[in-house]
């Protein structure tokens, strides 16, 4: 027998086993769509520059220490991709690994009220088992290659491919992090690196922006304040209109009937004695992210995209909701699309949240739009008025999503006392055309979503012009514009109008409002940003005028 031949095909068994072990986490998948059997099939360019490394460095002791960071580093982006996994599944958004810190022990509590301490326990065991196997194994694989014996040539041979290896996979980085372009595409990727990069920059951008964001905390001139809006005597309510952009008032194909229906709600509710005044404000976003905007309103910071965001929850910051809560409203959120876990709601001062699920629907969804926006508003009132004490005022936000894409189908605006459990809608459902025949002809969406916006803003007219008698103060607020190829404007800007009693109106409009519903076309757009302080020292008799909130944070 062929001792030496067994000895040899031994170690190349071994080393091919080893090679297995980290192939197989250098394409760990970080999403539940990548979850393939042809992921199996994927080439990580990361592989190749390890294996070549620890042949040309050896096991002396820089191969040691080597070893000892490669084990560390997989370790960690293995940890994050699997906390990637979590996020994607539970709340459609990958994982931040400096903003989301403080939702482990929210994950750990759901655990608990959902299973039970025992579940819990073992969930944590069971993680931090799955994480010390998993370094021992990438120890043990590394550890197989850099004791592989080779003659000097080849030795030589490998750092020199090992050079090569890294230079092709930083390349691939970077061609697809937008960094640089390349006049080829490598034979593989390097998904694992480009994970570790990300969320690098991501540490380091959300930590910048957190140490900005404490500061605006620390220096907010209302923080803790027990006083504010004492000039308010009723509801107020934050209408977010999904979707509703300038391009409403400016490009003639929506203009001409989103000004029609502007013009004859201001005139009804006129007539019923209420007050209106509109500007326009720039929004953080646009095309889709709605809650940016929303945040940029609560927080009166600029957050303009999701590191941002994720900073802003976790600095501290007081928003319009906390602070109306500690002068004595009830603050509640009404939000028909969020279907999943929401755990950044603590963070933002609402002590009553109103999910999908909450608020009753029993009709089809239109499509990815869980409700329309009539029955939104009508089960707010319905489920808040149960919940608020006699005596004590609401302030609210209310998210809107009739007008969020794909704007099929457009529900009909009905007889309040009819909308029952949402099902007198399903005929609408069941009788219109799917997505995907209107998607195919970009004329047929720009169309979908004029009538979408158009409902939305008959909807906000006709709860203001039910409530009339004893009106809320309304502050109505587009999100952002729709995209570009939709919206046909492009720029970041957005109607705001206030509805109400005309005591309250006044006190809110300064020279950038214009009375009625339609905004002068020469009104100076101001940031969303400002909005938080120009509510506050409106709305407030011990707040003066002049005061201005410093913040080292850039806005328009």
């Amino acid at each position: 027998m062929n001792w030496r031949g067994v000895l040899n095909m031994r170690v190349a068994g071994v080393a091919l086993l080893a090679a297995l072990v980290l192939h197989l986490v250098l394409i760990q998948p970080n999403h539940p769509a990548a979850v393939a059997w042809d992921a199996l099939l994927l080439f990580p360019l990361e592989l190749p520059a390890i294996l070549l490394t620890l042949i040309a460095i050896g096991s002396g002791s820089f191969g040691r220490f080597l070893r000892v960071v490669l084990v560390v580093v997989l370790t960690l982006i293995a940890a994050l991709k699997a906390a990637d996994f979590i996020m994607f599944t539970s709340l459609n958004r990958g994982f931040n690994p400096v903003a989301d810190l403080p939702l482990v022990s929210s994950l750990f509590d759901l655990i608990i009220g959902a299973f039970g301490p025992i579940a819990a326990g073992l969930a944590v065991v069971s993680a931090i088992i799955a994480v010390i196997v998993l370094a021992v194994g990438l120890w043990w694989a590394c550890r197989v290659w850099s004791r592989l014996q080779v003659s000097p040539r080849l030795t030589r041979l490998a750092g020199i491919g090992a050079v090569a290896a890294t230079v092709l996979l930083i390349a691939d980085v970077g061609q697809k992090m937008g960094h640089w372009s390349l006049p080829y595409s490598a034979p593989g990727t390097a998904f694992t690196a480009r994970v570790g990069v990300e969320r690098i920059e991501m540490a380091q951008k959300t930590l910048t922006d957190l140490r900005a964001f404490r500061l605006a905390a620390v220096q907010d001139p209302y923080a803790d304040q027990t006083d504010l809006f004492d000039l308010v005597d009723r509801d107020v309510l934050v209408v977010f209109v999904e979707s509703y952009g300038r391009t409403s008032l400016d490009t003639p194909f929506y203009a001409d009937l989103h000004r029609e229906t502007l013009l004859a709600g201001q005139q009804q509710l006129q007539d019923l004695g209420l007050s209106m005044t509109s500007t326009i404000l720039q929004s953080p976003t646009q095309g889709g992210q709605s809650w940016l905007a929303h945040s940029t309103f609560a927080n009166g910071l600029w957050i303009d995209n999701q590191t941002a965001y994720g900073a802003a929850l976790s600095s501290g910051r007081q928003t319009l909701f906390h602070l109306a809560a500690q002068s004595g409203f009830h603050t509640a959120a009404v939000m028909p699309q969020i279907t999943l876990d929401w755990p950044e709601a603590q963070f933002m001062g609402f002590e009553t949240i109103l999910a999908a699920k909450d608020l009753g629907y029993k009709g089809l969804p239109f499509n990815w739009i869980t409700m329309p926006d009539q029955f939104t508003f009508a089960a707010m009132d319905r489920l808040l008025g149960a919940k608020i004490p006699q005596g004590q005022f609401l302030f609210g936000q209310i998210a809107l999503g009739s007008s969020h894409a794909p704007w099929v189908p457009v529900p009909d605006l009905i007889d309040w006392d009819q909308l029952g459990d949402g099902s007198v809608f399903d005929p609408i459902v069941e009788n219109s055309d799917l997505p995907s025949e209107v998607w195919k002809d970009h004329d047929r969406v720009r169309d979908q979503y004029r009538l979408a916006v158009d409902y939305a803003l008959q909807v906000v007219f006709a709860y203001a012009a039910l409530h009339a008698e004893d009106p809320p103060l309304l502050i109505v607020i587009g999100d952002h514009q729709a995209a570009g190829f939709v919206a046909l404007d492009e720029r970041p800007h957005v109607p705001m109008h206030l509805i109400g009693p005309k005591h309250l109106v006044d006190a809110l409009s300064d020279d950038q409002f214009h009375p009625g519903l339609i905004p002068d076309e020469a009104t100076q757009v101001r940031s969303m940003a400002d909005m938080r302080a120009h509510l506050i020292r409106s709305l407030s008799s011990g707040v003066m005028p002049e005061t201005v909130e410093q913040s080292q944070l850039d806005h328009p």
